[in-house]
């Protein structure tokens, strides 16, 4: 938890001030609450991933036809993320490390891929209040979250994915963000900046052209 002696402590994801009520937290509720959505969102993405495995289905992306020797007529990406190692089992890890801080007995059998998301999530979204306000590693699972989200998101609706830009913190360190990134934490320095001020900072190439 944040030394309450400290200077107004911040969302360990977004990099925001907490408010007076959030400070016996590690996360605000606002991120709380997008992680949540995201997490409700999940089963209905991997269903409409399957979607575009059918032949003769989704955009097209990717596919070519089937004729013998042809690849299979659907995307790899949309195979990793919905295939075993892939976005189930990735949360399904975090449950195991969230059962594990909690004391609570392994996770039952649940089915196939798919049950097994379904009681993953809910599992997950059951618990969101303590996820987000005590589990140690709440921001890694977020920016996990987020990551499978986005990349489910934009294999179904063909979106492109979005440009990262390289910022230069103040101590040198360069930082791979994007529009939506909502804060970071420099590793070098461990400075935290939010949302607004990653923006405030130089490009890494620019800075790199004005130093010489």
């Amino acid at each position: 938890m944040h030394d309450l002696d400290a200077v107004s402590p911040v969302c360990t994801i977004c990099m925001r001030g907490l408010r007076d009520d959030e400070w016996d937290r590690l996360v605000c509720r606002i991120c709380q609450d997008r992680g949540t959505a995201m997490l409700r969102e999940l089963p209905a993405l991997y269903d409409q991933l399957g979607d575009l495995l059918e032949p003769g289905s989704g955009r097209g992306d990717g596919r070519v036809s089937g004729t013998r020797g042809a690849p299979l007529p659907c995307s790899l990406h949309v195979l990793d993320l919905r295939a075993r190692g892939g976005l189930v089992t990735v949360l399904a890890d975090w449950e195991a490390a969230v059962r594990d801080e909690l004391g609570y007995e392994a996770a039952p059998f649940r089915g196939d891929l798919r049950q097994t998301l379904a009681g993953v999530t809910g599992f997950l979204v059951a618990n969101a209040p303590w996820i987000y306000s005590s589990f140690s590693a709440s921001a890694d699972l977020h920016r996990e979250i987020r990551a499978l989200h986005g990349h489910a998101q934009r294999l179904v609706t063909g979106e492109q994915a979005e440009r990262r830009i390289t910022v230069q913190c103040a101590c040198g360190q360069p930082m791979r963000v994007t529009l939506t990134t909502p804060g970071r934490r420099c590793t070098a320095c461990d400075r935290q900046y939010g949302h607004a001020e990653i923006f405030h900072l130089p490009l890494a190439d620019r800075a790199e052209r004005s130093a010489a």
